[in-house]
């Protein structure tokens, strides 16, 4: 019988326990033996509570306990994440986190840590929930295939922008039905910023490249800056606006990024609205493929977790993850790689447009209304775009196309 703890009881922490009571037939058909959680820990009480008899304050208790083979880490945050973690790994268990911050900080220690010991650090649901995106990548993907991964990774951003898009909101009134349905948190930066987005990004790099990328190397714009204007004239051009996590490998060079991309509309990743979200991996043998569903939520994140201790149950005693080394990934400069950019410019007369779209080698430009239009660029590179910006007056903002 395989014995687990929980690390943490709210949300995911609960939901893991309600999927592996609700499932306990199935997994110990697939396992071959019982998986029970002998262990809670928590800071706080929970009298009434199932749990209640199990519940424990001190970490302690259970690295001690022998029995204890799996450890479940769904508290949040680096510290003391890190800490329980690493210990737990020390002292012989393998171990599960949701937690993207923990697994884009700490990743490569943990990882090595557990092939040294012959145990696991598995962390399926740290990106996409529910999605099953980590063990795709690692087996069913012909290795190192993949060469472009483009993901709506983060929910609230993905709602905002479809409320944006679909029933013109501004930004303001997006976020505000955000937060009011619990979508986003008082502080939304982390969402808003492209934070979030970036530590997942940093996830599937590394596990796509087999080596460590830093998540504070990666270039991060988040949603701030875009407009219902914006909306409204990408719409106009065949585009929709979404916040895009990317990792891609071209000419030998590896590029990685967070921001606000326009998406044509018969684009894989177009259909992709409010909290859910789609990766799509590009790859010379398989070509497109696509994964979608929840990016969050209590019981599809659980489901991913309860996946990993499943994983482990069966194959106890040897590493079945590949996962990526300590070695960092050198990542280029973005603002040497050449793609197509939408621009927007506010100010100037017709004869000026123009002279400025055909500078971007635009065929046209759309104007919005007057003295504001908007055009999609020739392939060039962000500095060449940059420097024909700063060289014109007016209002400007400027966002990359897919691909």
């Amino acid at each position: 019988m395989s014995k687990v703890a929980i690390f943490g009881y709210g949300t995911i922490g609960s939901g893991v326990v309600e999927v592996l009571n609700k499932k306990r037939e199935y997994i110990e058909k697939q396992v071959g033996e019982e998986i029970s959680v002998k262990y809670v820990l928590d800071l706080r009480d929970f009298p009434g509570d199932p749990i209640e008899k199990i519940l424990v304050h001190d970490v302690q208790v259970i690295l001690d306990d022998p029995e204890v083979d799996i450890v479940v880490e769904v508290m949040g945050g680096v510290h003391p994440a890190y800490e329980y973690v690493k210990s737990a790994l020390l002292a012989g268990k393998s171990a599960v986190t949701s937690n993207k911050a923990l697994v884009a900080a700490c990743g490569p220690e943990l990882l090595k840590i557990a092939r040294e010991r012959k145990l696991n650090f598995q962390f399926e649901a740290s990106v996409g929930g529910g999605i099953p995106i980590i063990r795709p990548l690692e087996d069913a993907l012909t290795a190192g295939d993949a060469s472009g991964i483009y993901g709506i990774l983060n929910g609230t951003t993905n709602y905002m922008l479809t409320k944006m898009f679909d029933d013109e909101m501004s930004y303001e009134d997006a976020l505000a039905q955000a937060q009011a349905l619990g979508y986003a948190e008082r502080d939304p930066s982390a969402d808003v910023e492209g934070f979030d987005a970036c530590r997942k990004i940093s996830i599937l790099a590394s596990v796509t490249s087999g080596k460590f990328v830093d998540y504070q190397e990666i270039p991060t714009r988040g949603i701030v800056g875009i407009t219902q204007e914006d909306m409204s004239i990408a719409d106009l051009l065949g585009y929709g606006i979404k916040l895009i996590g990317s990792f891609s490998r071209e000419n030998g060079k590896n590029y990685a990024e967070v921001t606000p991309m326009l998406v044509p509309f018969d684009h894989a990743l177009y259909p992709v609205k409010d909290v859910f979200n789609g990766i799509l991996v590009d790859g010379d043998v398989n070509g497109a493929i696509m994964f979608y569903g929840s990016g969050a939520g209590k019981l599809p994140t659980a489901g991913a977790v309860v996946a990993d201790i499943i994983d482990i149950a069966r194959n106890a005693g040897r590493t079945i993850q590949a996962g990526y080394s300590e070695e960092k990934l050198e990542l280029a400069d973005l603002s040497a790689r050449e793609r197509a950019f939408y621009v927007r410019v506010a100010g100037g007369s017709e004869d000026q447009a123009q002279a400025f779209a055909s500078s971007f080698g635009a065929d046209s430009y759309t104007e919005i209304e007057s003295g504001t239009y908007a055009f999609i660029t020739a392939p060039m590179t962000r500095a060449a775009a940059d420097k024909l910006c700063a060289d014109a007056e007016g209002n400007i903002n400027i966002i990359p196309v897919i691909g």
